[in-house]
């Protein structure tokens, strides 16, 4: 593994570039704007590649010295790309809602972690929880899915994380702020209304396109696999002699990450077709437009490449959506 290239065409066509209106800008960001278009601040990628290198660099350095990263993004838009970058990267994840003092209040969170475990342990079928009554199994349910929500991505971590990278700063203010006051390093995604100030690595870009967060995510996973990588070759570990296989490369890359599946349009199913509305966003409609559009199984999903996913989204104007798609459909083919 190596740290993964940041291409200017990449971001450009990712959107990365594409600001706030004009109005709604902060002028702290002043020097990472090139100008503005029918009163859109663009923003200059060409100062955005630097700084992202500069990120992924010490994501990877972070991870091969066995520290932590945590993925932080509540945003609608960026929940499934956060939570999905984290699990491929071995990493951890807020993508839910950021409870005030889950950083500075660690000692607390760790109790809300044990009791998430001791519920599923009780809802689990053991001797112990078989005694509740169904109310009382309902109420133990609910209470685990509202802790599962908040603390799954982090309920393995084991402790504070060594950094943490934010998509967007001003919605995760509170996480920044607690971060700063206990000295962790901040990545962030800074779009043209938000205030650069006390971020460690900033990352001038888009925060709100799913296209713009899934390459930046999808970048910062693949600079976690990285330190993984160079962690693993310092302690001589033979990785091909390994007795459980190394993630290395479960990331969606430029070839098809099917095996030898690649991407074709059908004229008709292959036998029967997949239920495509299992799929995030997917609902009747949407999966007779993909039907028309000759995708009818998974694996045609699975299959996409990055150059094609930007093909299927134009072709169906549903930008952003192709490439969770992808990843869903590669997770239910697993």
């Amino acid at each position: 593994m190596a740290l993964p290239d940041v291409s200017l065409r990449a971001l450009l066509e990712a959107g990365v570039h594409f600001g706030h209106q004009a109005h709604r800008w902060n002028p702290k960001m002043a020097q990472y704007i090139f100008g503005t278009r029918n009163n859109i601040h663009i923003l200059d990628l060409a100062q955005t590649v630097p700084l992202l290198n500069q990120a992924l660099v010490q994501i990877s350095d972070t991870v091969a010295k066995g520290g932590r990263v945590l993925f932080v993004g509540t945003k609608r838009q960026a929940q499934e790309h956060v939570a999905d970058a984290a699990k491929r990267s071995a990493q951890y994840y807020v993508n839910s809602r950021w409870l005030g003092g889950m950083l500075t209040n660690w000692k607390t969170i760790s109790h809300s972690i044990a009791r998430l475990r001791k519920l599923e342990e009780l809802l689990s079928g053991t001797d112990e929880g078989r005694g509740f009554t169904k109310k009382e199994r309902l109420t133990l349910s609910r209470e685990k899915d509202k802790l599962d929500r908040a603390l799954g991505g982090i309920r393995d971590m084991g402790g504070l994380p060594d950094l943490i990278f934010v998509i967007d700063t001003n919605k995760e203010a509170i996480a920044i702020k607690e971060a700063q006051r206990l000295g962790i390093p901040v990545a962030a995604i800074v779009d043209s209304n938000c205030d650069p100030d006390g971020i460690t690595y900033p990352i001038p870009g888009n925060d709100d396109a799913g296209r713009a967060i899934v390459l930046l995510c999808d970048l910062v996973a693949r600079a976690a696999v990285d330190g993984i990588s160079r962690a693993q070759g310092r302690s001589g570990q033979d990785l091909g002699a390994a007795v459980e296989p190394v993630l290395v490369e479960e990331l969606p890359a430029a070839t098809p990450a099917s095996g030898d599946q690649i991407f074709e349009k059908l004229a008709a199913p292959r036998g029967a077709p997949d239920d495509l509305t299992k799929l995030t966003g997917v609902g009747p409609q949407l999966e007779k437009k993909l039907n028309d559009y000759g995708i009818f199984h998974y694996w045609q999903l699975a299959a996409l490449t990055e150059a094609e996913t930007v093909t299927v989204e134009a072709d169906l104007k549903t930008a952003g959506k192709a490439a969770g798609w992808a990843s869903q459909a590669r997770e239910l083919l697993a």
